[in-house]
């Protein structure tokens, strides 16, 4: 028996908690659960070690949840709180002495290389991370589901964000993790075929924005999967931890840095990449 788990290595929205404009905002200085990096998402599933997303705190996430192995980092979106500390994936390849896969949609792939291009090394490429971090690209498909390793990934792009942002289905619905969205499309649900161990999905403000959705939203979401546990996260200066928390039923709670949820995984048998 395998144990997996989810860490929450950063739980806060792209200016932190306290913001450098805002402060704590609505949130009480004196609680620790209020002090928030950039989102970022670290998994074990099946003996697979994962990031979700590469925010500007990376360095510092690494450090404080010990991580010092990651096989794929998969990307959500482009927006510089996900993506801007990619370069500090070259301590991983320096720890490890391999390159790291990273899987985007073609599209957000793109903007990846063009953005940071000295950081994708193509497959037959040596690996030098002494001088630059290697990171092999790997583009999907929405909605057509392949292997990486044991680990079965279904890509959903997610609806009503100011840019292309997926959402990850991992194990037919072991864990389901939705990034920056106000809907989630209804053909994806048909991929969830297990009640979930765990389902993270983004909040940003509790009454919502123009490209993110609100509390009432998420938990009616959490309603309808019925995962083991729904975790909330990338909370920005308005999500107070224990005001959202009281809001939250059972079974539903608001993250915090170096959050943890664990359980026990037979692992799937299939093999990819």
């Amino acid at each position: 028996c395998i144990v997996s788990k989810v860490i929450i290595s950063g739980s806060g929205a792209a200016p932190g908690v306290p913001s450098l404009a805002y402060g704590f905002g609505d949130c009480d200085p004196k609680e620790e659960k209020n002090i928030r990096l950039r989102s970022g998402t670290y998994m074990e599933i099946g003996g697979v070690k994962l990031l979700i997303d590469t925010s500007p705190d990376l360095r510092m996430q690494l450090i404080l949840s010990n991580i010092r192995d990651v096989d794929a980092v998969f990307y959500t979106h482009p927006h510089a709180d996900h993506l801007h500390g990619i370069d500090d994936l070259r301590e991983i390849n320096r720890i490890t002495g391999r390159a790291i896969e990273l899987f985007a949609s073609l599209d957000n792939l793109n903007v990846i290389r063009t953005r940071f291009p000295y950081l994708i090394a193509e497959k037959k490429e040596d690996v030098e991370p002494v001088y630059r971090a290697a990171l092999h690209p790997n583009a999907f498909e929405y909605e057509k589901s392949f292997y990486f390793r044991n680990l079965k990934v279904t890509p959903i792009k997610l609806q009503g964000h100011n840019v292309e942002c997926s959402g990850y289905i991992f194990n037919d619905g072991e864990v389901v993790h939705i990034s920056d969205f106000r809907d989630i499309p209804e053909s994806a649900f048909a991929f969830i075929t297990r009640r979930p161990e765990v389902l993270i999905m983004p909040l940003t403000t509790p009454e919502g924005t123009r490209f993110h959705a609100g509390l009432t939203t998420l938990l009616e979401y959490a309603e309808r999967i019925k995962a083991k546990k729904t975790i909330i996260t990338h909370m920005a200066v308005e999500c107070d931890y224990a005001a959202i928390k009281a809001q939250c039923p059972a079974g539903v709670e608001p993250a915090y840095d170096g959050y943890e949820v664990a359980w026990a995984d037979a692992g799937a048998q299939a093999e990819g990449f």
